[in-house]
């Protein structure tokens, strides 16, 4: 392991998900580095040994870490960049960077696409930064930071287009509570993870409307196929098996749970709430609204078959109710 990823890691954001991977770093032992926007919450942190605002019941040891609300401080002081940001303000952290990272190794943990550009976190790090295709891991699979605090058995697949390093990377997190996958589907890992908020949207709204469980049993499988269909198109890989739990899994997961942030959201829809509304009453980003766009977008220039997802697009930015747009979807589900 020392061989691949040398000197410290950096934990890039300071959400839920960010202090869940932190965890799962520090169990292993060793220390890391810990950026967050606001020198408040670190202050608040290091006072009271917890995330003031996410996952409050997690004690760290503060003396295993290092905390920095200077990105650039810790892009320099650390050869592996864990960025765990909400995809809506990543490039607005990511602006600051005046770092050299081309040597840096990068481990994206964001479920979610750059805005404006429609890149993949990973994509958009290596055209940005320069940070080498065989440096850049991702994150997936039905994985909630909730259960993860909780200490409930939970599973991860890291990505890298080099499976060695993937390999590494997924030992370094790997523990009696989380168990861990190495795969070299990058792009697939990336596309069915945004994916996945889109459709769980879908399934609060069904929630919501109190359209029963066969039905949204339904819809999710159609989910899944809709998703092979796509990233089959977008980013095809040899061997890729759509029943993976990283895929799968983080589809069923996401629909389904209790803990699921897009779910919730669309269950409010659902019950009669604007979209405007809806995104105020949050606590939390539904990383699938923005999602939803992004793909939509992306589909444009592939015109893969795609009905849930052009039913939440219109839902979510066009103002169709969400009642016609489940109505809608009900249509199209074979």
């Amino acid at each position: 392991m020392s061989n691949i990823f040398p000197g410290k890691i950096a934990v890039m954001g300071g959400g839920s998900w960010a202090t869940a991977l932190a965890k799962l770093l520090l169990a292993n032992g060793g220390s890391i580095l810990w950026y967050m926007r606001r020198q408040d919450r670190i202050d608040d942190f290091l006072q009271t040994g917890h995330n003031p605002v996410y996952l409050s019941d997690v004690v760290f040891d503060t003396s295993r870490i290092e905390f920095t609300a200077d990105i650039n401080y810790a892009c320099m002081h650390a050869d592996t960049l864990v960025v765990a940001t909400p995809s809506p303000y990543i490039k607005e952290h990511l602006k600051k960077i005046t770092v050299d990272l081309s040597n840096h190794y990068l481990v994206s943990a964001v479920k979610g696409i750059v805005p404006d550009e429609n890149l993949l976190v990973s994509e958009y790090m290596q055209h940005q930064f320069g940070i080498k295709p065989e440096c850049t891991l991702v994150v997936g699979g039905p994985c909630h930071a909730e259960e993860v605090a909780l200490e409930r058995l939970s599973y991860l697949t890291i990505g890298c287009t080099h499976l060695p390093t993937a390999e590494a990377f997924a030992e370094r997190l790997k523990s009696r509570r989380m168990r861990t996958i190495a795969s070299s589907d990058v792009d697939g890992i990336e596309y069915a993870a945004v994916l996945k908020n889109v459709y769980a949207i879908a399934a609060g709204m069904i929630h919501g409307l109190k359209s029963g469980d066969n039905f949204l049993a339904m819809m999710v499988s159609n989910a899944v196929k809709e998703t092979e269909r796509f990233v089959d198109v977008v980013a095809p890989h040899p061997g890729r098996n759509i029943a993976d739990s990283v895929y799968l899994g983080d589809i069923l997961v996401t629909c389904y749970s209790r803990f699921s942030r897009n779910h919730n959201f669309g269950s409010m829809i659902g019950k009669g709430y604007s979209v405007k509304a809806a995104k105020m009453e949050m606590e939390m980003v539904a990383e699938g609204y923005y999602g939803t766009k992004c793909i939509y977008e992306i589909n444009r220039r592939y015109g893969v078959d795609m009905p849930i997802l052009n039913e939440m697009y219109a839902a979510l930015y066009e103002g169709k109710p969400a009642a016609r747009a489940i109505a809608a979807i009900a249509e199209k589900l074979s």
